[in-house]
């Protein structure tokens, strides 16, 4: 059942940002008359108001010419928020927790186009590690959390994924090829977690799941990496109810 809400009386300021929450909240690509479904507004108001916000670069039109996803400086807005989230003590002590019991550097991180990006981190102390600032980005296909991101994601967006990114193998063990990735993809929604076996780094082992909010969608990606050396990948697996328990407690914060 779709919210209906009365958005006529309001000031465009207002409707323009109702806009993008009702095309965030969908998390698929709209056209102006289906963002308008929840809205009410007059059919040239809605039109007029999209236009303007993909004039600016707040929407994006998609290659259909009718539909919408968000656009760049949407996008960097969203990001801001995340990173200006660091100061959120409750979310960073869902980490602190989780490296309490893992031992090894613990992460949360949201996808950015074709990239995943970190926003919080709680560091491993010990000397052999792999340090990542907030704010770095990394490939979606070859990282745990990039694929679980991905793996979440509406079926349409995936494929446009798969279509158009470039798919570098970081290693031997990157899911290089649209086919092989799209197989693993499906494992990962499968099994609710995504491994990174030395595919975005040799040497380096990961496991990471979703934090996910209403109708299955990820609010963001939780995940622990450590060496070989000192954790194998099965030793790894073994961390995977704390990482769960995590995600959940931060899901429970949204």
């Amino acid at each position: 059942m779709q919210e209906y809400q009365d958005s006529s009386q309001a000031p465009p300021s207002l409707r323009n940002l109702q806009i993008l929450e009702v095309l965030a909240r969908e998390a698929r690509p709209m056209t102006a008359t289906e963002i308008n479904a929840s809205l009410g507004l007059p059919k040239p108001t809605i039109h007029r108001l999209v236009a303007t916000l993909e004039q600016e670069g707040y929407l994006s039109r998609q290659l259909d010419g009718r539909s919408y996803l968000p656009g760049l400086k949407l996008r960097r807005m969203m990001l801001g928020v995340m990173h200006a989230g660091q100061y959120d003590l409750a979310r960073h002590d869902v980490l602190v927790r989780l490296f309490a019991s893992v031992g090894e550097t613990c992460s949360i991180s949201i996808p950015e186009g074709d990239t995943l990006v970190y926003v919080d981190r709680v560091e491993t102390n010990w000397p052999l590690r792999l340090v990542i600032r907030l704010g770095t980005r990394v490939p979606l296909h070859a990282t745990a959390a990039g694929k679980v991101c991905l793996a979440f994601m509406n079926p349409q967006s995936v494929e446009h994924f798969l279509r158009h990114a470039q798919l570098h193998p970081h290693t031997p063990n990157t899911f290089a090829s649209a086919e092989s990735l799209r197989e693993e993809l499906a494992r990962v929604r499968e099994q609710g977690h995504a491994i990174d076996d030395q595919e975005f780094i040799p040497g380096m082992v990961g496991i990471s799941v979703p934090a996910l909010y209403s109708r299955g969608r990820v609010l963001a990606a939780v995940t622990f990496h450590a060496p070989v050396q000192r954790m194998s990948l099965d030793t790894a697996m073994t961390h995977l109810p704390a990482l769960q328990r995590a995600a959940r407690e931060l899901a429970d914060l949204a």
